[in-house]
């Protein structure tokens, strides 16, 4: 094994890692949302941040992707990931931009 293998940390790791710890965070605060809510406490925009944070784990695991297809220099892969990006902002905005207008 050459020691750039070593030193560098497998992609497969921090994705494991991030989408691991990453649910686990999510399901805690949804959790806590909900037993505040049971309590009698307002949990609402707890359990809405627990959702935020499902949400934004396919997006954090295209931006390791990505980080990772820069580093080794996959530049067709760094295109793919890039318009796998764009394309999920490109939903955001226009999702909130509909969910701002009025009512027909």
């Amino acid at each position: 094994m050459s020691r750039e293998a070593v030193k560098a940390p497998q992609p497969e790791l921090l994705l494991a890692g991030l989408l691991r710890y990453g649910t686990w965070l999510a399901s805690g605060v949804t959790g806590l949302g909900l037993a505040m809510s049971l309590a009698g406490v307002e949990g609402a925009q707890v359990v809405a941040a627990g959702v935020a944070l499902f949400i934004a784990l396919p997006v954090l695991r295209v931006l390791v992707m990505l980080g990772a297809f820069i580093l080794n220099q996959d530049y067709r892969l760094v295109i793919v990931a890039t318009v796998v990006l764009m394309t999920i902002l490109a939903g955001l905005v226009i999702g909130l931009s509909l969910s701002n207008s009025p009512a027909h």
